[in-house]
């Protein structure tokens, strides 16, 4: 029962952070010091990840009528610019697939400790509020989806990559790279979460079958606990886009840059005491 409490915990964590250009990555690293689940490593690394399946979920039903080609109530227009945004979103996974997937395991076993994510978490903070100061009083060149281009689309895909780097923050490197391209705010943060849905069901899958591929199975309390955690993200991160929508509607991302910063303090004194 203490391990349900925690994939609450956890669960509630990863609902929050992933959308939000924070690192998921930072703050469960954190977490996993205070609150770690009572399970063997391969099933703790493969919990982290799958986990994620639960806030792609919350995109989807919050999503649902605008990436339907097939919902009745579009026109013709409408149900062609929902085709063309899915294959903008599958161009720009590529980069992923090409570079990411032969990378993935040595950036996990090589980059995933604190010196790494309190960089990380720092660097980029400073670039956000380098970047929205810079953009202060600025017109974006790209305010509505529908005219994103293919080679638009596959440059923020290239930024994504950035996210092998632990505590880089999936939607921090795509939703910083869109806005450093001229899309809008709004814009930027609508496709980092279009561009989660594949990227994210895709790195959830493989960790799975990696799971088992490696010999493991799901024992005892184990199923339950993953459920628990992928409810609990779907539901909190449900909250955490609605909230992301609204705040970039009239606010920019120097809160989150200053936050990034803070946490990044955070993670070099904690791993300095437990080193």
């Amino acid at each position: 029962m203490f391990d349900i409490i925690k994939a609450i915990f956890l669960g509630i964590v990863e609902g929050i952070t992933e959308f939000l250009p924070i690192s998921s990555t930072g703050h469960l690293y954190l977490s996993n010091y205070f609150i770690q689940l009572n399970q063997p490593k391969a099933f703790i690394d493969m919990f982290m990840v799958v986990i994620q399946l639960g806030a792609i979920l919350s995109v989807i039903l919050i999503y649902f009528n605008k990436l339907n080609p097939f919902a009745p109530s579009k026109s013709q227009v409408e149900k062609k610019q929902t085709w063309s945004l899915w294959f903008k979103v599958v161009v720009a996974v590529i980069p992923s697939v090409i570079i990411g997937l032969p990378l993935n395991d040595f950036m996990e076993e090589k980059l995933t400790n604190w010196q790494v994510i309190a960089a990380t978490l720092i660097i980029y903070g400073i670039l956000f509020i380098f970047l929205e100061n810079k953009n202060k009083n600025k017109k974006f060149q790209l305010t509505d989806l529908n005219n994103m281009t293919y080679q638009f689309a596959i440059l923020i895909g290239c930024f994504q990559v950035l996210a092998l780097i632990p505590g880089t923050s999936r939607s921090g490197a795509t939703i910083l790279g869109a806005m450093l391209l001229g899309a809008s705010r709004f814009v930027s943060t609508e496709f980092s979460f279009f561009l989660a849905i594949p990227t994210m069901f895709g790195a959830s899958l493989l960790k799975f079958l990696m799971f088992f591929k490696h010999g493991n199975a799901l024992v005892g309390m184990q199923l339950p606990i993953l459920l628990v955690g992928m409810v609990v993200s779907f539901i909190v991160a449900y909250l955490s886009i609605k909230f992301l929508l609204n705040f970039v509607k009239s606010h920019d991302f120097k809160a989150f840059g200053w936050y990034r910063i803070i946490l990044g303090v955070a993670v070099i004194a904690i791993g300095l005491v437990f080193r």
